[in-house]
C-alpha cells in the first residue's frame, strides 16, 4: 500500500492522526505527513482518508493504482 499526502490540500484538521497515529503526523507546518505507511491495517488509513475533511489522502495499492479517493 502506498499513501500520498495533496499538502496544498491538506487543512491541518487531524483526523487522519487520530484514527492512525502510528501512520500520519503533523508536521511543523502543521500539514499531514505520513511517517509509516504499514504500521496499521490498510482498513484503518482507508477509515483515516475517508475521515479526511479536505480529502488531501490518496491510497494506492501495491501496484500504483489508486483505490481512494
Amino acid at each position: 500500500m502506498q499513501i500520498r499526502i495533496r499538502r496544498s490540500d491538506c487543512c491541518g484538521n487531524g483526523l487522519c492522526l487520530d484514527i492512525a497515529p502510528a501512520v500520519f503526523v503533523l508536521d511543523s507546518r502543521n500539514k499531514c505527513t505520513v511517517r509509516d505507511p504499514e504500521a496499521e491495517p490498510a482498513a484503518k488509513v482507508r477509515e483515516a482518508a475517508e475521515a479526511c475533511p479536505c480529502q488531501a489522502i490518496e491510497v494506492l495499492n501495491d501496484d500504483g493504482e489508486q483505490t481512494f479517493p
